[in-house]
């Protein structure tokens, strides 16, 4: 055999190899260090995660304790805190274009207490919710989105406190959200796990949301 004819049958061989593997599987397996580029969990919500009257919220408040959970699981995931105190579900709608610049492979919604307490239509509360999800899946359909449930107290009135609770399980429904039932659940009343003003969580409050939250989103990273 020629050596001419020995590099034509090594070419087409080689070409038949791969074209096997194309038709087995299509693309090579991706490199160690690609397959550990981080993704990203995005926490938009109020004070609550924004970590409102901690000494430290880069440090205590609930994502940045997730993210140590994460940090220490070993897990390729950044947070990204997109809390903002004060903040409504309608003002969450109108700053939700500009937080997606940051891309979330995870959309973990918590709004919607501010509502609450302002005494805003839970319809209207429940519209807004709504439209984030669906903007946030129009942006990025791979993304899983995880919704916050709230509760009100009943001095508020127990027909308000009843219409409001209602709505996040049922927007979850709908949506097809995961539910975290109620952001401050063992947090909520409880005077030890709050500061002075009895609403927003100490860092012993934020140490007890982020169990919370951390059975909820562990299965989903």
């Amino acid at each position: 055999m020629t050596p001419r004819l020995r590099t034509f049958r090594l070419l087409a061989l080689t070409l038949l190899t791969c074209a096997l593997a194309f038709t087995r599987g299509g693309s090579a397996e991706p490199s160690p260090a690609h397959r550990a580029e981080p993704r990203t969990i995005v926490f938009f919500g109020d004070s609550l995660t924004a970590g409102y009257g901690l000494t430290n919220p880069a440090a205590e408040s609930y994502p940045a304790l997730i993210h140590e959970r994460i940090r220490a699981a070993g897990l390729a995931w950044r947070v990204v805190n997109a809390g903002l105190s004060g903040e409504t579900t309608a003002g969450g709608l109108r700053r939700l274009d500009w937080t997606l610049r940051t891309p979330p492979d995870l959309f973990v919604l918590a709004l919607g207490a501010n509502d609450g307490l302002r005494g805003i239509s839970p319809s209207l509360m429940r519209a807004n919710l709504e439209e984030m999800i669906d903007r946030v899946r129009r942006r990025r359909p791979d993304a899983r989105i995880v919704l916050a449930g709230m509760q009100m107290p009943p001095e508020l009135g127990p027909e308000h406190a009843a219409a409001f609770a209602r709505v996040f399980p049922e927007v979850a429904s709908k949506t097809g959200a995961t539910l975290i039932p109620f952001l401050l659940e063992g947090v909520g009343g409880v005077a030890e796990l709050n500061q002075g003003d009895r609403i927003h969580p100490n860092p012993a409050g934020h140490a007890m949301m982020a169990d919370t939250v951390w059975k909820i989103l562990r299965p989903l990273l």
